[in-house]
């Protein structure tokens, strides 16, 4: 399921897994170096998360389409109520990236988890646009946690 309201993305799947499994794969750095990539577009290449409210993340993401250089997506943990909630700011390290908010909410029932990202604070056609790919990152974090 995707939503997009005038600032805000919004994407939801179903897990075979648990809560706790489906964290541990968005907070622990060699979980998210297996499965954060699109081969042929990027892929992971480091890691850095102090799980914690007021720790600091970083991500180091390499292009596959030929695209020298690295982008770098980094921000500091808001919420962490494991395995449930996990909201951080988001910012690239690009000129024009205002910092934004993304949240994780994990609902387990039957031996599955219900999996929601937001997205927040993408206030202009352009940033929606550099930030739509959260269709493509539930769909690589289901087939990894399944």
């Amino acid at each position: 399921m995707s939503r997009a309201g005038s600032d805000v993305i919004v994407q939801e799947i179903t897990i075979d897994a648990s809560a706790s499994r489906t964290f541990d794969a968005l907070t622990k750095p060699d979980d998210l170096l297996e499965w954060w990539e699109i081969e042929g577009q990027f892929h992971l290449i480091r890691a850095l998360c102090d799980v914690r409210p007021g720790g600091k993340w970083t991500m180091r993401v390499a292009s596959d389409t030929g695209e020298e250089g690295e982008s770098i997506v980094h921000g500091v943990y808001r919420t962490v109520l494991r395995p449930n909630l996990l909201e951080y700011t988001w910012v690239r390290e690009e000129q024009d990236h205002p910092e934004t908010i993304v949240r994780w909410e994990l609902q387990e029932e039957g031996g599955s988890t219900r999996v929601r990202v937001t997205h927040s604070g993408l206030n202009t056609p352009r940033l929606r646009e550099r930030n739509s790919g959260w269709i493509f990152i539930v769909q690589m974090l289901k087939d990894y946690v399944e």
